[in-house]
């Protein structure tokens, strides 16, 4: 899909790409990989103000218009290429009052999905309790176990899943469709795919890398109990 023209931030032409996808799917991990190539863009959720005022800047805009300059300025690296991490509801919000493809040049779509999403929505109901949302960050409460917490967060990602595919059956397959159990298996094959799509290579810095995976013995006791509680397969 294709936007129309813009004025530049600066002389480097800019292009650049959203990674649609959900929470919990693995994308703070692939955002990492990406910008730790230093030619991809620095992903992060900048249509989510809330989240980057507690994460990092206090001073973060909340209106969609001065987000979109910090997608143009500090989303990008130095050849041009911008990225923004976005979920459904985040998208549904914005586009509310602009146009992204108007306003983000060159803009490409990318997807990133987990086939665990009973996993997924574990990690998710847990990070709710213990606003832990990253391995680097500390535990603020313990996490109890909550199988219609479990559920509802299932059902929110499900949403999710199926607002993206019907909005890119509307408008046409994404440039690039990543899935986070392939991408575990080969970081450097799918970082190569979105490298392929501006026609640059890209090689990854793992010392850039320190979040790792959060998944545990405690989140499988959770699948056991919650699939053994709610998993009947006489019920649709």
């Amino acid at each position: 899909m294709q936007s129309e023209p813009m004025a530049e931030v600066d002389e480097v032409a800019l292009r650049g790409y959203v990674i649609c996808t959900a929470p919990r799917s693995g994308s703070n991990w692939l955002g990492q990989l990406l910008s730790s190539t230093g030619v991809l863009g620095h992903p992060l959720e900048y249509f989510n103000a809330p989240g980057r005022r507690r994460i990092s800047d206090p001073s973060f805009p909340g209106q969609p218009e001065d987000q979109v300059q910090r997608v143009l300025t500090s989303g990008r690296t130095a050849n041009g290429v911008y990225c923004v991490k976005m979920f459904a509801v985040q998208f549904r919000k914005v586009a509310r009052s602009i146009r992204l493809t108007r306003k983000l040049p060159e803009l490409r779509f990318v997807t990133l999905t987990r086939r665990d999403t009973l996993g997924q929505a574990i990690s998710w109901a847990r990070a709710l309790q213990t606003e832990q949302y990253r391995g680097t960050q500390a535990v603020r409460s313990a996490p109890v176990y909550n199988k219609r917490a479990i559920a509802r967060q299932l059902t929110e990602i499900l949403d999710e899943y199926r607002a993206w595919a019907g909005y890119f059956a509307r408008t046409g397959p994404p440039a690039a469709e990543l899935v986070y159990e392939d991408l575990i298996g080969d970081p450097q094959g799918d970082v190569d795919r979105i490298a392929a799509l501006f026609g640059i290579a890209a090689k990854l810095r793992p010392e850039a890398i320190d979040l790792t995976i959060q998944r545990d013995a405690l989140s499988e006791d959770w699948r056991r109990r919650f699939i053994q509680e709610m998993g009947d397969p006489d019920r649709l």
